[in-house]
């Protein structure tokens, strides 16, 4: 692959050509890093009209802005009066921020160190095993990829990806997972599974709705994605993942102690600064779309790094991607004269379609399901 320099100039400069060495490599960005490269080829460079947006986005050094904390410890306890504290916190971090630190979750600090050290031994074997599982079909049970919207986007991103389709809705089969890391994952899954289901009656209680209400809707998908983020030559003109909001009902993350997640908040950048053990829960567009924006699917993105690799583990709730006949919406169990909708009924197939079509531009994919009066 012919690697080009971010300051370079070569009017001969072919960008389909270098995207698709990138692509038939099947290396990723870990063999870019892996090749000795000191400068990041074009196709990773940011356009300037982006960098010079950004000066519009304070960086939160100055400011006093911390993601809001929910400790789930006594959840399990007959103590309704606590309980009934946790829904209020749910509510009012889904609706303000769309972004919340859980503590006290259950799932054992050695299951989330081990996920991440599974995940980081994944990505780091040899180049040709890892070829095996190289996939652009999201169908597929157990992928690597990078960058999904490679040919649509304005610039790639720095990082790799182990997608695996946990429940689709039948279960992954293990022997389908890569053996550097199946154990750890059929554990994590256990665990994750429960605390999706706990969060979300939390998240159907906090819009006023019976415990299981969300659960009937949405949960039979449940995408884990394993990203890894090889250190930057030159991590000021690129980023790990571009500014955006996740196509899930809600994801669950969980970050190394690297970090460099931050989300858009009031027009500033704020850093979800890395703790360990701790896992994030961040709204999707479709939980903001059929709670009637009730919930906000915060924008967001990581920063490259000089440190590396950066490592997380993110579980995407959702439901079937290809859907078309199921139509979801503002659910009328919350809508009235004073909240009418503002948002069309759609398909999961018309909403994924645009998602990934456009790639990720930094613009909200519900902005075209917006009744045109609001």
């Amino acid at each position: 692959m012919e690697i080009t320099g971010a300051g370079e100039q070569h009017p001969s400069y072919d960008r389909l050509k270098e995207m698709k060495a990138f692509e038939e490599s099947k290396a990723g960005v870990k063999g870019i890093v892996d090749a000795g490269t000191v400068k990041i080829p074009r196709i990773f460079v940011r356009p300037l009209d982006e960098l010079t947006e950004e000066l519009d986005h304070i960086e939160d050094e100055h400011n006093n802005f911390e993601i809001p904390v929910i400790d789930m410890e006594s959840l399990d306890q007959d103590d309704h009066s606590r309980r009934k504290e946790i829904i209020d916190e749910v509510r009012r971090a889904s609706g303000t921020w769309g972004f919340f630190r859980l503590v006290n979750h259950g799932i054992p600090l050695p299951v989330t160190d081990e996920i991440i050290k599974g995940i980081k031994r994944f990505h780091e074997q040899d180049t040709e095993i890892k070829k095996q599982f190289y996939s652009n079909d999201p169908r597929t049970g157990c992928m690597i990829h990078t960058n999904f919207d490679l040919y649509v986007s304005k610039y790639a991103n720095w990082r790799d990806s182990l997608r695996c389709n946990l429940l689709s809705p039948d279960p992954l089969d293990p022997r389908e997972l890569p053996d550097t890391c199946r154990d750890i994952i059929v554990q994590y899954w256990k665990h994750i599974k429960k605390l999706a289901d706990t969060d979300t009656g939390l998240l159907s209680e906090a819009l006023g709705l019976e415990k299981d209400h969300l659960k009937r809707i949405f949960t039979d998908f449940l995408v884990l994605s394993g990203h890894y983020y090889p250190a930057c030559p030159e991590p000021e003109l690129t980023l790990g993942t571009s500014k955006h909001s996740d196509p899930s009902f809600f994801t669950l993350l969980l970050q190394d102690h690297i970090g460099g997640l931050q989300f858009l908040h009031q027009n500033q950048w704020v850093t979800v600064k890395p703790i360990s053990g701790t896992l994030i829960v961040n709204i999707g567009d479709l939980l903001q779309l059929i709670s009637n924006g009730k919930f906000k699917s915060a924008e967001h993105r990581v920063l490259a790094n000089r440190d590396g690799p950066r490592v997380s583990v993110a579980c995407f709730l959702n439901t079937k991607f290809s859907d078309d006949t199921k139509i979801y919406g503002p659910m009328k169990e919350i809508l009235s004269e004073v909240n009418p909708p503002i948002y069309k009924n759609i398909t999961m197939k018309e909403y994924t379609d645009h998602y990934f079509g456009k790639g990720l531009d930094g613009v909200s994919a519900l902005n075209q399901f917006k009744l045109s009066s609001n």
